[in-house]
């Protein structure tokens, strides 16, 4: 009898299944992408605590159509460039193109290609025309912090705006009254202070969810930056701004202008909003919940700057205020092991985001509650805190806190661990342990010796191994160019080197026994060249060490001057030649053989540049005076072949042949030397002819008589 033809059971079910739960709207969930934003008007959804948590959909703006994609286009690449013939003509450009853009700025925003062209108007653009980018986006802000691209754009606007605040505030009521009125009669005047406040105000409510956004966090970040009137760190260690976010450069600005914003004030409207910030980014979060937010990787680091601005914009008293977030992680009082405070603390400590609240508390916390926090938990942990590659950075918070007598017995257990810590390239808490000692003024002799242990060869102490250089065959070799533990070891020996003694020796030691071979190969590299231009403008580094490590350049300064590293350290020379004149004078011989190869390198000509070359070469005797009166002769001691007025014997030594500068000098100098000595001849005999005609015109007159 046939069967009955059907699918197999489990699969089918399975779909069937799958179909029922897509064709149920309430269990259909909305999938957020990076093009659809929030409407205003729209309700948001209730968190457990009654604070919104976020938008159900978001609007779309639409699209630019082809003309004016293209438009656009080159308009960014117009101002990438900056080749405009003069700042006229830029201004009048970007007017014409804001003139275009009225009414398509949130698309802009939202497209990948133009919101870098918007953000480049941003730098480049007044305080009327940022003005009216701010209005266009007001009531929007809230959909705009969320998205990948516009989100950029509003950091940017943030930062050019905020200086713009400090400004209107310090002007008088009569000078804003003198303004200009503008072309727009419909246009209504509008404070940057005020367009800061109304932002604020679309976006209260939703903080705690802006907190943990992708996009959105980072802007809340810079605004609460603007807010306290604080300096923008710069660097992607600063955790402001994404690790991937896109450099927008305009050609022939100053560096970075996007991202410099520095200390100003700020009106007391700011620091109110910012109050009610703080206040409300955690008011409706339970105590577990705030401490989750420690480590999570959005919201720790809008944490951190949130604690951080508490307790250094309104006082250390915040402590004792049960609303404050500093008193919601850390309630007890006192904090002893098996309080809550205690869980918190041992559980962030070795937590890659939660060590950094824990570093923000340790270093903004007041006295009395840090004293409390290192003698329970880190007195005598400091020691295995410095070996943890996470804790050993809350160890070298800690140290910059410790008084005299702490910091000695702190440094008595970190010093147990250094030959470990060098084994494993964890040198970082060292350099900060002897920053500290010496600041604290605390012998740092039992550092000098593990060191010296850690580090020595064949030859004693190497600063080759420290620089994570090796020697194979007479060459000093690098497997990474670039790698940390090469940064790490050259930070550690230019600090041992701000030491006045015994542990800063060892670098000036071990640097001035090097060939002139391996010398030379160090200059060359990008960053063991760092510690080798620190040594030659150190103030502890010895005239007779300064001496020693510039000679080894000798005929390779010309070569040496063309490097992108090596330069750096002939830019190091000039001031390294203090209290020796004749040696800088050396050296500008040297580059000025090389004059031709030198103009025609980007990098030979800063050098060029730097030593003020062209005036050795047109007023040799005015560089001569600049350059003794600069450098000086302290300690100066010339050679016995010399006359004694610091300038180097022109001789010829053995197996070195004279340039020719020095044979035309040395021509210059006999024949000069032989006029001078025809000319004090002839005076004589002038003056011999001179006197007997004397006489026999006086004996004359006498018989006369």
């Amino acid at each position: 009898m046939p069967k009955e033809h059907r699918k197999r059971g489990r699969r089918e079910e399975q779909k069937k299944r799958k179909r029922d739960i897509d064709d149920d709207s309430s269990a259909k969930r909305h999938k957020k992408d990076d093009t659809a934003h929030l409407d205003h008007d729209e309700p948001a959804q209730n968190g457990a605590n009654g604070e919104r948590t976020g938008p159900d959909e978001l609007p779309y703006y639409g699209m630019l159509d082809d003309d004016e994609q293209e438009y656009f286009r080159k308009a960014n690449e117009m101002l990438e460039l900056n080749q405009f013939e003069s700042p006229e003509d830029r201004t009048v450009f970007i007017a014409s193109v804001y003139q275009e853009a009225d009414g398509k700025e949130l698309k802009l925003a939202h497209s990948l290609t133009c919101s870098r062209l918007l953000e480049r108007l941003i730098l480049l653009s007044s305080p009327d025309q940022l003005k009216s980018l701010f209005q266009k986006f007001s009531g929007h802000f809230l959909n705009i912090v969320q998205h990948r691209f516009a989100s950029h754009c509003c950091e940017a606007l943030f930062i050019q705006a905020a200086p713009h605040v400090t400004t209107e505030s310090a002007a008088s009521p009569s000078e804003i009254l003198q303004t200009p009125p503008s072309s727009d009669p419909a246009q209504v005047f509008v404070s940057m202070e005020n367009l800061f406040l109304h932002t604020l105000v679309e976006l209260q409510g939703y903080m705690g969810f802006l907190m943990t956004d992708r996009y959105a966090s980072h802007v809340l970040r810079v605004l609460l930056v603007v807010l306290a009137g604080a300096q923008l760190e710069k660097g992607k260690k600063s955790g402001m701004q994404s690790k991937k976010k896109e450099k927008i450069a305009i050609s022939g600005m100053e560096k970075d202008r996007e991202h410099v914003l520095e200390k100003r004030a700020v009106p007391a409207s700011f620091l109110d909003a910012l109050e009610r910030v703080i206040n409300d980014s955690v008011s409706g979060m339970e105590p577990h919940a705030l401490r989750s937010l420690a480590i999570h990787p959005l919201g720790g680091p809008t944490l951190q700057l949130l604690l951080k601005l508490e307790l250094s914009h309104f006082g250390k008293s915040r402590v004792k205020d049960e609303k404050s977030i500093i008193h919601r992680l850390l309630p007890d009082n006192p904090i002893a092991e098996g309080t809550e405070s205690a869980t918190f603390i041992n559980g962030i400590v070795y937590d890659p985001v939660g060590s950094r609240l824990l570093e923000t508390i340790i270093e903004n916390a007041p006295g009395k509650l840090f004293k409390s926090i290192y003698g329970e938990f880190f007195k005598e942990r400091m020691g295995s805190l410095s070996r943890n590659e996470i804790a050993s950075y809350v160890a070298g918070k800690i140290l910059e806190r410790l008084g005299k007598d702490d910091l000695d017995e702190a440094m008595r257990q970190i010093v147990d661990q250094i030959p470990g810590l060098v084994e494993r390239n964890r040198t970082g808490i060292i350099k900060t342990l002897i920053e500290r000692c010496v600041a604290r003024e605390v012998d740092c002799s039992p550092i000098k010796a593990q060191l010296e242990t850690a580090y020595s060869g064949s030859n004693g102490f190497e600063v080759t191994r420290i620089l994570k250089l090796s020697e194979e065959d007479g060459k000093l070799t690098a497997k990474h160019e670039h790698s940390p533990e090469k940064v790490h070891g050259s930070l550690l020996a230019q600090t041992m080197m701000t030491v006045d003694g015994s542990l800063g020796q060892l670098i000036f030691d071990s640097l001035a026994n090097l060939s002139p071979e391996l010398s030379i190969q160090l200059a060359r590299d990008s960053t063991a060249s760092r510690t080798l231009q620190a040594a030659l403008v150190s103030k502890n580094a010895s005239v007779i060490f300064r001496r020693k490590m510039i000679q080894q350049f000798y005929g390779k300064i010309g070569e040496l001057a063309l490097d992108p590293a090596a330069s750096r350290v002939i830019d190091a020379i000039w001031h390294g030649t203090a209290g020796l004149a004749f040696i800088r004078e050396r050296v500008a011989e040297e580059l000025a053989e090389n004059e031709n190869s030198l103009r025609e390198s980007f990098v030979g000509r800063a050098v060029w540049r730097n030593w003020q070359m062209d005036l050795y070469k047109r007023k040799r005797n005015d560089w001569v005076k600049q350059s003794r009166y600069t450098a000086g002769n302290d300690g100066f001691q010339s050679f016995p072949e010399s006359n004694g007025d610091g300038m180097p014997p022109q001789i010829h030594r053995p197996g070195r042949h004279l340039t020719a500068i020095e044979l035309a000098r040395q021509k210059h100098a006999a024949a000069k030397a032989a006029q001078e000595k025809e000319g004090k001849k002839a005076k004589r005999g002038s003056h011999a002819t001179t006197s007997s005609s004397g006489s026999s015109s006086k004996a004359k007159s006498l018989v006369a008589q």
